[in-house]
């Protein structure tokens, strides 16, 4: 095997840490970081007094580097070097090299603050800039302080601002090493063209024809466009005249299910590896059809040519409405440039970029946004409040990119709905129950209630089966401003929800699976995706586990058939665990308001089962899992709920004090710019206060004023 180029920098980066409790290093690609530090630092004795922790932003990648390592040592994997994702770890006492994700050590920093099992930590694929890793950075910033004799930490990438990252780590050293790369021929398209996927596929078939031998990688946005991509280009394939060119073998590569949902399935892991990361049979080209998870997380050996559309798919986060949406957007030139890596692995390449270079120099940014600026924070201040680091305020917290004050103040009012902090900003004890399960602080939320109410069994069912929802059941409708009217619902066949709604559809789904014993047919037969259910059992089970300890006790857990006062439980449960995402009808308007602090005007989305009553009307309350931006506002996943579950959070929302919920001290300053943001124009401009303050008033209003105009 040939000499990775990082071995020959051995000596230095060693040195370097030695005399640095920080160090940046810059691994181009190619340059084996990912795979060869922890082995140096296992070299080197660093295993002597702790683990070595390597994250991962992506559970797929934490999983395949680690088995490269374990095979590279010659080790079994699950001993000496492992893994741990979220629900499962297979770790042992020999362990001494461990790949986990980001999102791992997080939780495990919470029963171990000062993480004393870690003689190392390596922060991998730092420049994804992934919502997690950046908490980490600021954390281990604060932990480096404490534990700076007995701690090293390494921030490695590709393609990171060494000198950022460096400043924010009191001018830590950078170390450069240079990749193993072959020369990559970048072809740009005279235009842009109408189709992508089209492009894609006529590309495709070019280079099958003409180009020699070489696996070819395909960039798509989605799981829609891979399946459709895979499925064209076989039939194109197909059709081509016998013997005019090799063989060719088409695969998918992406997250078939949701991140959550990559977690226990070892299958998944073990038909990527062997599909898409052993090398085709002789004179065969394989043609991988990927989403952005190709770009570093996992290296594809083989790969010559390179096929990039310069789209990516990205869920955002619009604070000041409560709103995902998950659109089509440009990738950027650093994101363009790893594309176009992945075509010089093995020898030289080519890159065929299907846009102009005058719109990738002019239009495309130079950098990602990072994740913690475009999600919901909830969770993440969630975990930093139950960390209980008594000068933490979370407004003030040392990010390395801050996410907006608007985030950090939405998440905050959102915790203190569903009781995880109080009006102080403590941390309360249902809050720490919450930070100790995997799951959306929502989705924890109601779990705590169901257990009050004697419905635990049915919220677990609901929770499993929310976290494999996208991609289980059947597409149902599309919506479109034309058929927004006509309201549309689940085939006949599949429980309805007893007319209260999605959630209540998802746990009778699951109970008629569990009649039919769990049989796969059943599935194909009400077109459901057998993975994804086998899935939400796996998850079920173990989130019963993961209560139990909780509770330090037993807990009914089991399944049984459900009456309407279940049902009725469950719901208020819902409520509860969804405080700060109502929604009221609206009498004179045709849908509904979004209660609490975010109100606004959405309508449910046109698939769910939610059903009207004798005289046509939809129920007066409503909670929702999440609001999406598509043709228009929509609710997705909604239950009806009662008035009188509804008025005591809509009480708790009258005073609320966001620098008190944040940790820091609230100033009649404070309070006053904060009165004066909620007030409509009118009402503010009549407000007089003393000079010194008419300036902090005015800028008051004016973040007001721009907020509102981007609703």
């Amino acid at each position: 095997m040939a000499v990775l180029p990082i071995l020959q920098f051995e000596e230095k980066i060693i040195e370097t840490i030695e005399q640095n409790p920080v160090v940046v290093v810059i691994g181009e690609t190619g340059s084996g970081k990912s795979t060869q530090l922890s082995q140096i630092l296992h070299r080197r004795g660093y295993t002597k007094s702790g683990i070595i922790a390597v994250t991962q932003p992506r559970r797929v990648a934490a999983v395949s580097v680690a088995r490269r390592v374990a095979q590279e040592l010659d080790v079994r994997l699950g001993e000496e070097v492992g893994y741990a994702i979220r629900f499962e770890d297979r770790t042992s006492e020999k362990t001494c090299i461990k790949y986990l994700t980001d999102g791992v050590l997080l939780r495990e920093s919470l029963s171990d603050p000062e993480l004393n099992q870690y003689s190392v930590v390596i922060l991998d694929e730092a420049h994804e800039r992934s919502l997690n890793t950046d908490i980490l950075l600021g954390l281990v910033k604060r932990l480096v302080k404490m534990r700076s004799s007995n701690l090293k930490v390494l921030i490695t990438s590709a393609t990171l601002d060494g000198g950022k990252v460096s400043k924010f780590f009191s001018n830590c050293p950078v170390v450069t090493v240079p990749g193993k790369l072959f020369p990559v021929e970048i072809v740009y398209s005279p235009e842009r063209p109408t189709s992508y996927l089209e492009s894609s596929l006529k590309k495709a078939l070019d280079i099958h024809i003409r180009e020699p031998e070489g696996d070819v990688l395909i960039f798509m946005t989605g799981q829609d466009d891979i399946e459709k991509c895979v499925k064209k280009l076989e039939e194109r394939i197909q059709s081509l005249e016998e013997g005019c060119c090799m063989d060719a073998i088409v695969l998918p590569l992406h997250g078939s299910l949701p991140p959550e949902m990559q977690a226990s399935l070892n299958s998944f892991y073990l038909f990527l590896m062997v599909r898409v990361f052993s090398p085709p049979p002789p004179n065969c080209r394989r043609f991988i059809v990927a989403t952005n998870i190709a770009e570093t997380s996992l290296t594809v050996d083989g790969v010559v040519y390179v096929i990039d559309s310069g789209y990516v798919k990205q869920r955002q986060y619009n604070p000041s409405t409560g709103m995902y949406s998950l659109d089509i957007v440009q990738i950027s030139r650093v994101q363009a440039a790893q594309r176009a890596g992945r075509a010089g692995r093995t020898r030289a390449g080519k890159c065929y970029r299907l846009y102009p270079s005058d719109v990738y120099l002019e239009e495309f940014s130079d950098v990602t946004v990072p994740e913690i600026q475009r999600s919901s924070l909830a969770g993440s201040v969630l975990y930093l409040k139950s960390l209980d680091l008594p000068d933490i305020d979370i407004l003030k917290f040392d990010f390395l990119d801050p996410p907006s004050r608007e985030s950090l103040e939405d998440a905050l009012k959102q915790l203190y709905l569903i009781d995880a902090i109080d009006e102080n900003g403590s941390i309360t004890r249902i809050g720490r129950t919450m930070a100790e399960l995997p799951l959306e602080p929502s989705l924890s939320r109601t779990l705590i209630e169901a257990n009050e109410y004697g419905c635990l069994s049915q919220a677990l069912t609901v929770a499993a089966m929310l976290s494999a929802e996208t991609t289980l059941l059947p597409t149902q409708s599309k919506a479109t401003d034309k058929n927004d009217k006509k309201r549309k619902h689940a085939p006949s066949d599949l429980p309805d929800g007893s007319g209260w709604g999605d959630h209540i559809q998802l746990l009778q789904v699951y109970e008629n699976w569990d009649r039919a014993n769990y049989d796969p047919r059943w599935c194909t037969d009400n077109a459901l995706q057998v993975r994804g259910m086998m899935f939400t059992k796996d998850v079920r089970k173990q989130l019963s586990q993961i209560m139990q300890k909780i509770a330090k006790g037993p807990l009914d857990v089991q399944r049984r058939r459900e009456s309407r006062q279940d049902y009725k439980n469950l719901r208020r449960a819902l409520c509860v665990g969804y405080a700060s995402q109502l929604a009221e009808r609206m009498i004179h308007h045709n849908g509904y308001r979004t209660l609490g602090f975010k109100p606004q005007l959405v309508q449910v989305h046109p698939s769910s089962v939610l059903k009207t009553d004798e005289d046509g009307k939809l129920p007066n309350y409503l909670v929702y899992h999440e609001l999406i931006n598509t043709s228009r506002p929509y609710m997705r996943n909604v239950c009806a709920v009662e008035m009188s579950w509804v008025m005591p959070i809509l009480k708790k929302l009258e005073k609320v004090n966001v620098n008190k919920l944040s940790g820091g001290i609230a100033t009649p300053e404070d309070n006053l710019k904060e009165e004066v943001t909620d007030l409509p124009k009118k009402e503010a401009d009549i407000v007089n206060a003393p000079d010194d303050r008419n300036s902090q008033i005015q800028a008051a209003r004016e973040r007001f004023l721009a907020r509102k105009s981007k609703k």
